[in-house]
């Protein structure tokens, strides 16, 4: 592991996203209360992942994180996979899974070197991961060459022009008179991992040229509304007063083409 992607894993090792903020314990009633937390944050992941049943069908997912994505792909019938980066997911989602009684293969793995065969899921499922990446574009072919012909992926990378990038560059570099920062520096240094970066609508469609077809929708996230915190690392003051003043409403109406979340699903 070199040294970038080793800051990325001991980042998201010493907590999985959400695990500080909505997991109050490993218990049932615990994951429970995560995944209630987490749908309600975020009530568009559901249809997003949703692709009807999957029966006898070979399921991925790269990036477990604490399990809720997992859980819900589960319901669906198929076969389960899921690796992480870390083994703090994979221990959080066997968890989970033991305790809810449910069966999916579970290890730790590099999605720049996925351990599968050509062709061989059905369905691919990624949720906030892939950007975290070192090489984004290395994790995307392997997507491609393990997903079967006909198989469908859905996955959600990040959004440069988004209203979360708007407000890290005026809090960390306008403020800090440093105002010729751009963007990408932003994200890289300020959002989330070591490294974290964003993408134009163009460049994604670039990057999963590879695929048959290929459709991307933006929505706006819990950061950009500011019902939620801007990653997992923004707390104090300037992020409460915001939350107080931001005129979510008109930010729906106005700023939805301005969300973090960039939602593509492709076709092989």
């Amino acid at each position: 592991m070199n040294e970038q992607k080793k800051q990325v894993h001991d980042f998201w090792n010493k907590n999985s996203c959400g695990e500080e903020l909505y997991l109050d314990s490993k218990s049932v009633e615990g994951f429970k209360k995560e995944q209630k937390i987490r749908y309600e944050l975020e009530p568009y992941i559901l249809p997003f992942l949703n692709i009807g049943s999957l029966k006898d069908k070979k399921v991925l997912e790269i990036g477990v994180g604490l399990g809720a994505d997992h859980h819900q792909l589960s319901m669906l019938g198929g076969q389960m996979f899921g690796i992480d980066l870390t083994e703090r997911a994979i221990k959080n989602t066997k968890t989970r899974f033991e305790k809810l009684n449910i069966n999916s293969k579970l290890i730790v793995a590099d999605a720049e070197k996925l351990p599968f065969k050509n062709e061989y899921f059905d369905y691919i499922y990624s949720w906030g991961v892939l950007h975290h990446s070192p090489n984004t574009q290395t994790a995307i072919n392997e997507l491609h060459r393990v997903l079967k012909k006909g198989g469908k992926s859905r996955i959600m990378i990040y959004h440069k022009y988004s209203l979360v990038g708007i407000m890290l560059w005026f809090r960390y570099a306008l403020l800090k008179l440093k105002p010729l920062l751009n963007l990408s520096y932003i994200y890289s240094n300020y959002l989330e991992s070591p490294g974290t970066k964003a993408y134009t609508i163009n460049e994604s469609k670039i990057m999963f040229n590879k695929f048959k077809s290929v459709d991307i929708k933006i929505e706006l996230s819990q950061g950009d509304l500011l019902t939620d915190d801007v990653g997992q690392r923004h707390k104090g003051l300037i992020l409460k007063v915001a939350k107080m003043i931001w005129p979510t409403f008109l930010v729906k109406k106005l700023f939805k083409n301005y969300g973090l979340f960039m939602l593509i699903s492709v076709e092989k």
